[in-house]
């Protein structure tokens, strides 16, 4: 039983279970905990219990949570860890997180902090999930108005990855993890950016070797640096405007996914790299046809003093200075590029907002 690659602790399909119930053997937990969101526990629990008769029953207790955002919230946070006091949970439980990112980040950081720390497992029911949180042991919610403002590195016992989950997605959902496939691909790895935007983003685009060699670009960045020192910072490539732009349409009302957002601010930070890494402008340009053909701003009109302290707020931002990840070429990124404030306002103009 091989994870893919550098993929250590990262498992598929069948693979996934074998890894989950030889955890099980080797552990003798008191107590699990499933933890979903009313979609999850509709579309994915009854094929995940149904693979996993080793769990067993008498000491399995679900929670469900409210599908959105929202949920990533210290509030939230607060009723999972009432839940498990009712429950009574101990330092020998554990909790398996079963949903998209917020499921994943919530749940892996209330399992990192109850008790000093119990063991949880994750698998991802989102293509975001599976290719961006299921690697990189962040964990976290939502506070202030900031996206994963508060939060810790914590590692999962196993991740399980399958595929199969991504047949219940809506297509907007799908393309939130795309973006992320194809920041991957810009950073580090062009033919797989080109290999992505050549595929549609249905479910069955998205098979095990694609979904594979994405979160392969990702875990290799993140074993040579997993507290994000320095070369991790290149997968924030999209994410300073990105994150911006997320907490701006979800604070007017409109919000737009995390992938989505992530897409729209590669379009606007593709700009900054010419200036500031030197890519090519033809270059550059060629890539942002490319993103607008399936990423445009929502119709609304941004207003500047507001999105600009989303953007100086951003937790990657030191001492007030704005630290970017850039492309210098396609298939190579470069961090810690200090871009003054003011100066990110026309590239936002030039995409008319």
């Amino acid at each position: 039983m091989n994870s893919h690659s550098n993929l250590r602790g990262v498992f598929f399909d069948e693979e996934a279970f074998q890894a989950l119930e030889s955890l099980f053997s080797k552990k003798s937990y008191s107590k699990v905990i499933l933890l979903c969101d009313a979609n999850t526990h509709e579309h994915c629990l009854p094929p995940f219990l149904a693979n996993a008769p080793f769990i067993g029953d008498s000491n399995l207790e679900i929670l469900e949570l409210e599908p959105g955002e929202e949920t990533k919230s210290i509030e939230i946070l607060a009723q999972v860890w009432d839940a498990f006091g009712a429950l009574e949970m101990d330092r020998k439980s554990i909790l398996i997180n079963i949903g998209g990112g917020v499921i994943t980040d919530l749940g892996g950081f209330a399992a990192a902090t109850y008790m000093r720390g119990i063991d949880f497992v994750n698998f991802p029911s989102s293509l975001l999930a599976m290719v961006d949180a299921s690697v990189g042991s962040k964990t976290g919610i939502n506070f202030g108005g900031f996206k994963n403002r508060i939060g810790l590195f914590s590692d999962p016992q196993l991740v399980g990855i399958i595929p199969d989950f991504l047949k219940t997605l809506a297509p907007e959902e799908l393309k939130s993890g795309w973006a992320e496939m194809l920041k991957h691909g810009l950073i580090a790895d062009d033919a797989h950016f080109q290999e992505l935007v050549n595929r549609a983003y249905k479910a069955e685009a998205f098979d095990a070797g694609i979904i594979k060699r994405s979160i392969s670009i990702k875990a290799a960045v993140v074993n040579q640096d997993k507290y994000e020192g320095g070369l991790r910072k290149i997968l924030n490539f999209g994410h300073t405007i990105g994150h911006a732009l997320e907490s701006y349409y979800h604070q007017a009302g409109q919000p737009i996914s995390h992938g989505y957002a992530v897409g729209l601010g590669m379009i606007v930070e593709l700009g900054l790299s010419v200036d500031y890494a030197d890519l090519d402008a033809a270059k550059a340009s060629a890539i942002q046809l490319q993103l607008r053909s399936e990423f445009s701003f929502p119709p609304l009109k941004i207003e500047k003093e507001t999105f600009l302290n989303l953007v100086i707020g951003d937790k990657k931002n030191s001492a007030g200075q704005l630290q970017f990840s850039l492309l210098a070429d396609a298939g190579k990124a470069v961090f810690d590029k200090q871009i003054a404030l003011e100066s990110i306002w026309p590239y936002m103009e030039r995409e008319g907002l």
